[in-house]
């Protein structure tokens, strides 16, 4: 979530997604079109299209039809902020030495986490890239305490019962 003053909320995850990706083609192209928006998110370009008539609205992007998209100088620093925050919980990601897609994992946390969060995960990353030591000792740490870990078992809880249901439907 991107807040604003007070704690406001600025922007939709879904909105924030589109600005970070709109940011990202603006610094690999020099026009960006509603079809490059969809191709890297996904989706279909009535939803782009949708999703631009409100970053335009909230002046965070210029957009006319079949003119391209171009970020206005807000658009741009709050773009920037969202690919920081995403880099930095990547990051934290690869120092607590999860064992996960870091790309989706953090695409899935961003934007549940506060700015006193974020601030705070930033600090950690800082502290352990400063001290190696530690880092190591953390690394060790993990090494020893084996793979499994109880919260596995939620997984494959969940897993089983979306297999249940999927039979039951098949059933039906």
């Amino acid at each position: 979530m991107s807040f604003g003053k007070g704690g406001v909320r600025l922007l939709s995850p879904s909105l924030e997604d589109y600005l970070e990706e709109i940011y990202q083609l603006s610094l690999q192209n020099e026009q960006i079109r509603v079809r490059d928006i969809a191709e890297r998110l996904n989706v279909s370009s009535p939803s782009v299209v949708k999703a631009l008539r409100k970053l335009h609205k909230k002046n965070y992007v210029q957009y006319q039809r079949y003119q391209g998209v171009e970020l206005t100088e807000e658009g741009e620093r709050l773009g920037n902020l969202l690919v920081k925050r995403n880099s930095i919980l990547q990051e934290f990601l690869y120092v607590i030495n999860s064992n996960c897609d870091t790309v989706q994992e953090a695409e899935a946390m961003e934007h549940y986490l506060s700015p006193p969060t974020i601030s705070a995960i930033e600090k950690l990353v800082e502290f352990m890239k400063k001290e190696p030591d530690v880092m190591e000792r953390f690394m060790e740490f993990c090494e020893q305490n084996g793979e499994n870990h109880w919260s596995q078992e939620i997984e494959i809880k969940e897993s089983e019962e979306e297999e249940s249901e999927k039979a039951q439907g098949q059933e039906e």
